[in-house]
């Protein structure tokens, strides 16, 4: 049996969410919440099957209960819930911290050098491997309108699903490869001279990092305060809505 057909028995499954757990899920998640009634219950029934399919286990002392389970499943789901949970095959783990978590990480530059650094991180998403998340980070969220981090690490799951993390997610029938690429390169660009610049931006500047991030943050706050980006960057909103199959501007508005 191939992977994806075991992928697709399996999430046939799904594990009941609590109303109460449920209820807190939403709360954290505002798009979410604002999802009309029938789109609402497609989301908690994509949870469901979500928590069978996936393994939670929290580390350095961190309990993972119903209420994280929920929290983090609706928030995973929401970026998949046009898309299918077959998007999030290939990867089962997902292991939370209490707060930021230390990586070590190893790389060769061009000259053949091997460097090796340390750094904290909130957040990881390993191809073919698990998602790493810091429920301090996931909590301290209500603070920013544009934040989430597991909508962040999810967009990242997506993107390496036709390659290494680049910015360019598998894209659907119907959309341009040529338009996304023109489209994310040039904004891109120009969100980099904004930041090296010092100027002040909408989107989280950490999107300057890598076209990878880029898209990561971009994902983050099309579902957070879609108006950022609709405002700054039209056409890369644009891509986004044809990509993820929704229209947050239309639920959310000028959010923040």
């Amino acid at each position: 049996m191939s992977l994806r057909s075991w992928y697709k028995r399996l999430r046939r499954r799904r594990i009941h969410v609590a109303d109460g757990d449920w209820a807190e899920a939403l709360a954290r998640t505002p798009c979410a919440q604002a999802l009309p009634d029938r789109e609402r219950r497609r989301l908690r029934e994509l949870a469901g099957q979500f928590l069978a399919s996936k393994r939670f286990e929290g580390t350095a002392g961190f309990e993972i209960d119903a209420s994280v389970r929920a929290v983090v499943a609706a928030k995973a789901c929401l970026p998949v819930l046009h898309l299918g949970l077959d998007f999030y095959a290939g990867w089962s783990d997902i292991v939370v911290y209490p707060g930021d978590f230390r990586v070590h990480d190893e790389y060769m530059d061009e000259a053949g050098v091997v460097h090796r650094e340390t750094r904290d991180l909130c957040g990881q998403s390993l191809s073919q491997g698990p998602m790493v998340l810091s429920w301090a980070a996931i909590e301290e969220e209500s603070e920013s309108i544009d934040r989430d981090l597991v909508i962040h690490e999810c967009a990242h799951k997506l993107d390496v699903l036709n390659g290494p993390a680049d910015g360019f997610p598998p894209l659907h029938a119907g959309m341009s490869a040529r338009a996304w690429s023109d489209v994310f390169t040039k904004a891109y660009e120009r969100f980099g001279e904004q930041v090296e610049q010092d100027d002040e931006t909408g989107l989280d500047p950490y999107g300057a990092s890598d076209p990878a991030e880029f898209f990561a943050v971009a994902s983050e706050t099309f579902f957070t305060a879609p108006g950022l980006i609709r405002d700054d960057f039209p056409d890369v909103y644009a891509q986004l809505a044809r990509f993820y199959r929704l229209d947050t501007y239309a639920l959310l508005g000028d959010v923040g």
